[in-house]
């Protein structure tokens, strides 16, 4: 169990946080990629640096939702595993394969956006008292630690991101990214490796369905796939609420 200060107490369901986190570390487990069945023990920031191995290593990624979170993992022995994803290759990395584990943990919280996955130092945020980590034991042998803070949405914050929202016109004139994405797959390592000039890749959806589109990485819109003067270009025909944008 983690310690808190009484005035931390006050803002932070210490409950609710251990019941989401217990959750989040057993979605992981159930994709991350290991060669036996792990199970996960709560432990602190030192357990790991306790066994030499070093938190700069480590994969992180931040969700956001009603529920955000900064999430980490944390392998006994990352060379192996950038090995085994022919990582020399320069088409798979080590965030890349850690990422389905994080998406399936993050999948735990609700609705939101899981951000790119990185390989970052991870001190910080093992360090954090807010943190809830736990070792990944597979055999009697420690091989791993997955490490999630949760930051609860206030009424003070939805008070701020409002006023925030009544400043964008600050901004208008800043341009961003916006992508139309058709359809997404999932693939194994060796089907990527595998893939040649002629290759077929079966997206997730059907012909006629709409277009996702996305601002920055989100979810804000649906549309439809039309061309203009020989150009692609997209009708939209839908436009997202702010909890349907972070579906």
């Amino acid at each position: 169990m983690t310690l808190r200060s009484p005035a931390q107490s006050a803002h932070v369901n210490t409950g609710s946080i251990d019941t989401s986190a217990d959750a989040a570390v057993q979605a992981l487990l159930t994709v991350l990629p290991t060669p036996s069945l792990l199970t996960a023990v709560r432990s602190s920031g030192a357990s790991a640096e306790r066994s030499g191995v070093s938190l700069a290593g480590a994969v992180l990624a931040s969700f956001v939702g009603a529920t955000s979170a900064d999430l980490a993992v944390l392998l006994a022995d990352p060379a192996a595993l950038d090995a085994a994803a022919g990582a020399e290759s320069g088409l798979v990395s080590r965030d890349d394969v850690l990422r389905p584990a994080l998406e399936q943990a993050a999948g735990t919280l609700g609705l939101g956006v899981l951000g790119d996955a990185r390989v970052d130092d991870a001190t910080t945020l093992f360090h954090d008292q807010e943190t809830v980590v736990f070792d990944l034991v597979g055999d009697g042998v420690t091989v791993g630690w997955f490490a999630i803070r949760l930051r609860r949405s206030t009424a003070a914050a939805q008070r701020s991101d409002q006023a925030v929202m009544g400043n964008l016109g600050r901004i208008n004139s800043v341009e961003m990214a916006l992508t139309v994405e058709i359809g997404r797959t999932r693939m194994t390592v060796r089907d990527v490796l595998a893939l040649e000039p002629g290759a077929v890749v079966e997206l997730d959806r059907s012909v006629g369905s709409p277009a996702d589109i996305l601002l920055n990485g989100r979810l804000i819109a649906h549309g439809e796939i039309v061309v203009v003067d020989q150009d692609y270009a997209v009708r939209i025909t839908q436009i997202l609420d702010v909890a349907e944008s972070l579906t």
